[in-house]
């Protein structure tokens, strides 16, 4: 994709992943099929919930920043607790691994998610034998399930 794109969060439409407390929605500043060199979604996140489960990826790094709300981050080292305007940057490593909670009891967690958008990638959901490949042409085969 060779266009600027902007992009409100408010305004741009939301797709609902996950299940159970692993529960979010994700709105694409960079549509998919545009994705070629970074990635970045606006990802809301309600109360108690997560999103995408503990993970790290082999090919791509993150960096989430906080644009509202308060954000527990689960990694290698500890948790990490997030406000408004702060960003974490997540390496192509185990010591990578990641999973983003919203602790409050009232208040949706927005944060804004890009990074690398190298393919192929895997990536492992940390302490299992579980993880999914993503393919250069972005197909998702899950494994170890």
């Amino acid at each position: 994709m060779k266009e600027i794109i902007v992009k409100n969060y408010k305004e741009t439409e939301g797709i609902q992943q996950g299940e159970g407390k692993n529960n979010f929605t994700v709105k694409p500043v960079i549509p998919a099929e545009g994705v070629n060199k970074c990635s970045a979604n606006f990802v809301e996140v309600a109360p108690g919930n997560t999103a995408y489960g503990y993970h790290w990826h082999e090919a791509n790094e993150e960096v989430f920043y906080i644009i509202s709300g308060e954000a527990s981050v689960k990694t290698e080292d500890g948790e990490i607790h997030l406000k408004q305007g702060d960003a974490i940057f997540f390496p192509a490593d185990v010591k990578g691994s990641h999973v983003i909670s919203n602790p409050s009891e009232t208040e949706k967690l927005v944060y804004l998610d890009f990074g690398t958008a190298n393919r192929p990638d895997i990536v492992h959901f940390t302490g299992t034998k579980a993880g999914m490949a993503v393919s250069e042409d972005g197909k998702v085969h899950m494994f170890g399930k």
